[in-house]
């Protein structure tokens, strides 16, 4: 979390001084929503999170479109300017948007107030090969906070005090209010998954995802990590010959049959585990880092945990 002291809106002097060039009507037109105050967030995710918690407060940008991919999107010129027009700027952060941030690290000495939702949600830390994590990153903070809503909780009550303190002309009561209001169904959604996952086998409780993505979920509810098919927290990795055998040898010692991909790859991925495993491989599709267009199954982060939830249990027993 970066705190700033507050900041003028570099842009009121100049535009006080062309409303006295202007008309007062046509003044009035051209800048009306151009006051309203500014909120900028870096992943869809943290996106759909932070506008339940403004509402109509103020305006919420959010950079990352759906279905991409937080490790590899890119910002256009006018996206990069959003950033340093912003009140506030919201991002997970934890080295998981790769390309953008350092346009927060601009932005940010420029002044503006910025939040790192990943490292103010008590992150973990990958753990070592042998115990299913990324061998090279060990120790390394896990991006993928997310995948524990007890830790959304938390972060999301943090972004409410940093929009309270930071963003002028909201007001706090019902920032709080939402705030508030979204921390009981995101308490609703942790029961919910305990309730989904006690349907599951302790034996049966083993992961193997496309990437390392899931480690939060697993620390959360009791589940064992197995390995990836990408042995890394980035999908900007790639897996070798020698990597899918130490899996494919560490699915079978498991008993694993089931291997979890996100839903933008997973025809890919199905492919190579069957060619290893000899055809005897089920691929069930998750929304791991992204949210989808609303409608298409993940279109805000309750939504993409329900679905899931769902999907891993009926993965894991069967079903």
């Amino acid at each position: 979390m970066t705190r700033q002291p507050r900041r003028p809106r570099r842009l009121r002097g100049l535009l006080l001084a062309l409303l006295a060039l202007v008309p007062a009507g046509a003044a009035t037109a051209c800048t009306a929503g151009d006051d309203r105050p500014r909120v900028v967030v870096t992943t869809n995710i943290l996106g759909d999170i932070t506008r339940e918690i403004v509402g109509d407060q103020a305006d919420v940008t959010v950079l990352m479109k759906p279905n991409a991919d937080p490790h590899s999107f890119g910002l256009s010129a006018v996206q990069a300017a959003e950033l340093e027009r912003a009140d506030l700027v919201v991002f997970n952060g934890l080295g998981l948007e790769e390309n953008v941030l350092r346009h927060v690290e601009a932005a940010r000495e420029s002044g503006v107030p910025t939040f790192e939702a990943g490292k103010a949600a008590d992150p973990l830390t990958f753990q070592a090969h042998d115990d299913g994590g990324p061998e090279e990153e060990a120790g390394q903070p896990d991006p993928h906070f997310w995948t524990d809503p007890d830790r959304v909780r938390k972060a999301a009550g943090l972004i409410a005090d940093q929009v309270a303190e930071h963003v002028d002309g909201v007001d706090e009561k019902t920032i709080r209010a939402n705030a508030d209001r979204y921390d009981g169904r995101l308490a609703d959604l942790t029961a919910w998954m305990e309730k989904s996952f006690d349907r599951i086998p302790e034996e049966r409780r083993a992961l193997v995802t496309n990437h390392h993505v899931f480690g939060y979920l697993a620390d959360r509810f009791g589940f064992r990590v197995v390995g990836a098919v990408i042995p890394s927290g980035t999908t900007l990795a790639s897996p070798s010959s020698s990597d899918l055998r130490s899996l494919t040898r560490a699915m079978r010692e498991a008993g694993v049959r089931t291997v979890f991909a996100d839903s933008s790859q997973p025809k890919r991925l199905a492919e190579v585990l069957r060619t290893e495993l000899g055809g005897q491989v089920r691929v069930v599709e998750l929304y791991s880092e992204s949210l989808t267009e609303q409608g298409k199954g993940a279109g805000t982060y309750l939504q993409m945990m329900r679905a899931n939830t769902t999907a891993m249990t009926d993965g894991l027993t069967g079903a």
